[in-house]
């Protein structure tokens, strides 16, 4: 398929729904892809089943302080360079790309990217949902890692990671950001279209079209109908805490907090955990839904999602959880994304799933 115009507020609104609170704004994404789509371009969206096998596709995003992207917005060049590098490091050149995280800024910008450089994208993921931290991607879950991996920053710094475990290179990555201005890209080395099934999310970019399509379609009473969700509350935000995350090894950590809202309907308390996304939710103080489920926050009169670093008191608001990709429901991969994970010791709490 090919992304068309009109396809892209139905994809804005998918995406912000599958960061679940994170993922980064999506608005400077959909102004740059709005405008190649206005003069005539459209990016080619494939299903893995339709890629050769022997087609190597490259995992590209932004990665950091997204928010700073309003400020210090892309040049245009910092998706070349990281794929470019990435290249001459493994000797493969990228024939297709895809994106690191469906959730947020990322499962725009890619499209951006696979245009720029005249290629198509390849409709799978690395984390069916916005993510965190780069262990976390799919890859290092099935084992296969993330490293070589290049960086390219807004001020024309590149930064090649050759070897390391996905804890090294989140370390890593993390440290050289500040020097590059917040942000960077990121891509990883070429991987065969024939063992995606095995290493990445499938179909996560039609998958966040229909999803945003069907929410478009809907008010607030029938939104987790149609998303295949089920509502947690529906009420007003009456707390919102913030406080530093938890540090590990003398580093300091995200930021983490805390959102009550008071049920309309029960005055029961639903209060959310959140890091960069909103990770667990408690009803009277019993555990109710948990990453790697999608916990979103919406605008009761707009529909519209609100991220974690926005959400206020006196806002009235539904609170949905959305059905995690399958992918991380596998019991070899859960620990990944659990609330242990982040260091909430509590089992997960995921729809239709026993765990």
């Amino acid at each position: 398929m090919r992304i068309e115009l009109e396809d892209l507020g139905a994809l804005e609104r998918g995406v912000t729904l599958l960061g679940s609170g994170g993922g980064g704004d999506t608005t400077a994404a959909a102004a740059l892809l709005r405008a190649r789509l206005r003069a005539g371009r459209r990016p080619e969206v494939l299903p893995i089943g339709e890629v050769a096998p022997e087609t190597r596709v490259v995992a590209v995003g932004i990665i950091g302080a997204t928010a700073v992207l309003a400020e210090k917005p892309p040049g245009g060049d910092e998706f070349r360079a990281a794929v470019a590098a990435i290249q001459r490091w493994t000797g493969e050149n990228a024939q297709a790309l895809m994106s690191i995280e469906i959730g947020g800024l990322n499962g725009i910008m890619p499209l951006v990217a696979a245009d720029d450089l005249g290629l198509s994208c390849v409709d799978a993921d690395l984390s069916g949902r916005a993510l965190p931290r780069l262990d976390q991607l799919s890859t290092a879950a099935v084992g296969r890692g993330i490293a070589p991996a290049a960086l390219a920053g807004p001020g024309g710094q590149i930064l090649l990671l050759d070897r390391g475990s996905p804890a090294d290179v989140e370390r890593a990555a993390r440290g050289f950001l500040p020097g590059m201005g917040g942000w960077a890209v990121f891509a990883l080395a070429p991987v065969r279209a024939a063992d995606l099934p095995a290493c990445a999310v499938p179909g996560t970019f039609t998958g966040a079209l229909d999803l945003g399509r069907r929410a478009l379609s809907a008010d607030h009473d029938a939104l987790a109908h149609v998303t295949g969700g089920r509502v947690l509350a529906l009420g007003r935000v009456v707390e919102v805490a913030r406080r530093p995350g938890p540090g590990r090894h003398g580093r300091a950590g995200f930021g983490r907090g805390s959102v009550s809202v008071v049920d309309h309907a029960t005055d029961a308390v639903l209060r959310l955990e959140m890091e960069n996304e909103y990770l667990l939710a408690l009803r009277d103080g019993a555990v109710v839904a948990s990453t790697p489920d999608v916990l979103a926050v919406v605008d009761r009169r707009s529909r519209a999602p609100i991220p974690c670093d926005l959400v206020r008191y006196g806002i009235e608001v539904a609170v949905l959880q959305l059905p995690a990709a399958e992918f991380w429901t596998d019991p070899r991969r859960l620990p990944v994304l659990e609330p242990r994970a982040y260091g909430i010791d509590c089992d997960p709490a995921l729809l239709g799933v026993r765990v």
